[in-house]
């Protein structure tokens, strides 16, 4: 079941579920927007235009860290983005991340295939932003290009994000 601005509000109030920081405005008809910070992730140029073997260069190796107000992005070109929200979830509620149609309207892609909020995350959200667009798209820290979908799932999980994930303590 697909979490409505009621259930989200409700769970948030309650202190099932936390998104910091978080405004009124933020909170949508079945999402919440999520906003960009000033932490970007781009490729290393020593792997950009060459054939990588992904069984033995993983991202953690071939990005480099900017920390800047804005940047911008080429036709075709890849970060990655932080969000400024940290999202607190129970062992029975997922995200899901999705583009906002305006954005995507021009180009511009927020995740390509990771798009899970696991259960019992208590993170910041790791966008994998790409402009397909023809020219170059400007993003600064506080666009909110991202949104979240909440969904209540069957049973509780067993491996909750936040103790069981490799990556979870670090983002």
């Amino acid at each position: 079941m697909i979490l409505s601005d009621v259930d989200i509000k409700r769970l948030l109030k309650q202190g099932k579920m936390k998104i910091m920081p978080l405004s009124e405005e933020q909170i949508n008809g079945a999402s919440v927007d999520l906003t960009l910070s000033d932490n970007w992730y781009f490729f290393k140029k020593q792997y950009v235009g060459k054939e990588v073997d992904l069984a033995k260069v993983g991202f953690e190796k071939a990005i480099y860290k900017v920390k800047k107000s804005s940047v911008e992005l080429g036709p075709g070109q890849m970060c990655l983005g932080k969000t400024i929200e940290k999202i607190t979830l129970p062992a029975d509620i997922i995200g899901t991340l999705e583009g906002r149609s305006r954005y995507a309207r021009m180009g511009l892609a927020v995740h390509i295939t990771s798009a899970l909020v696991q259960p019992g995350s208590d993170n910041h959200q790791v966008l994998e932003i790409v402009n397909f667009a023809p020219f170059g798209i400007k993003l600064h820290k506080g666009m909110r290009v991202s949104q979240v979908v909440f969904e209540r799932i069957e049973t509780p999980s067993s491996m909750p994000y936040a103790k069981f994930g490799k990556i979870a303590k670090i983002q």
